[in-house]
């Protein structure tokens, strides 16, 4: 059994003395994992990291074996984005969030555009907040927990939505809502097509998509929602982002 593709590397983890075992995210195949022989030497040390771009060879006896990979490098960005803490901080609750929720070989192209774009644009801060809380909104999607902000809830319209209902997922218009505010969650216009970002905008959004995550995936599968996602937010917090 062999296959041959490109995607990311997720995680690395040590095995035995010289090799890696190394989780890699791709378009057709979703996470994978393999044997990377040699994975800790100083050759290899430098692409096998979280965020890298790699060409992907994967082969096995069996095709429910580990298998072994063999990876080249693409795009090696995970160096740059180490120089800052904060977009370190976002690509770990990235990786974090992956390897928790996704079941192993199950494909999620859609997902994987989205992951793509966001790792493409973590070295500038005024652009990845708002793409963070789109990719965790499509990883929603991804596992059938999708959100809705195309109409309210209530009246069916799709004039002036303003809330989304915590029960449903669904968006709620600002009059339909008004009764019901301490209730309801901020939509924030950006997830709803408004190209401006204001002050609360991001700190609205990771209240709302978190609040989806935790209750919709990780109570589910009697989990807590990663610590690499709460220290995101408190970096966030540092540098007046939310």
């Amino acid at each position: 059994m062999d296959w041959s593709g490109e995607g990311y590397v997720i995680s690395v983890k040590a095995h035995g003395e010289t090799s890696s075992i190394v989780n890699v995210f791709t378009p057709d195949r979703g996470l994978h994992a393999g044997l990377v022989r040699g994975g800790r030497s100083r050759r290899l040390r430098p692409i096998l990291q979280a965020g890298n771009k790699v060409s992907v060879q994967w082969r096995a006896r069996l095709s429910e074996h580990l298998g072994n990979f063999t990876l080249e490098a693409l795009e090696t960005r995970a160096a740059l984005i180490m120089e800052d803490r904060v977009s370190l901080a976002a690509l770990n609750a990235i990786m974090a969030l992956l390897m928790n929720v996704l079941a192993e070989r199950d494909p999620h192209p859609n997902l994987y555009k989205g992951f793509e774009i966001l790792l493409q644009n973590l070295e500038d801060i005024d652009i990845w907040p708002a793409l963070y809380i789109r990719y965790e909104i499509a990883l929603l999607n991804a596992l059938g927990y999708g959100l809705d902000f195309s109409t309210c809830a209530a009246t069916g319209t799709n004039d002036n939505l303003t809330h989304v209902s915590p029960r449903s997922g669904r968006a709620v218009s600002a009059s339909a809502a008004e009764p019901y505010l301490d209730k309801l969650m901020i939509l924030p216009p950006f997830l709803n097509g408004e190209k401006t970002l204001s002050g609360h905008d991001i700190a609205d959004g990771l209240t709302l998509s978190g609040y989806f995550l935790t209750t919709r995936i990780f109570h589910a599968i009697n989990k807590d929602i990663p610590l690499a996602r709460s220290r995101l937010l408190q970096e966030l917090k540092t540098v007046g982002i939310i």
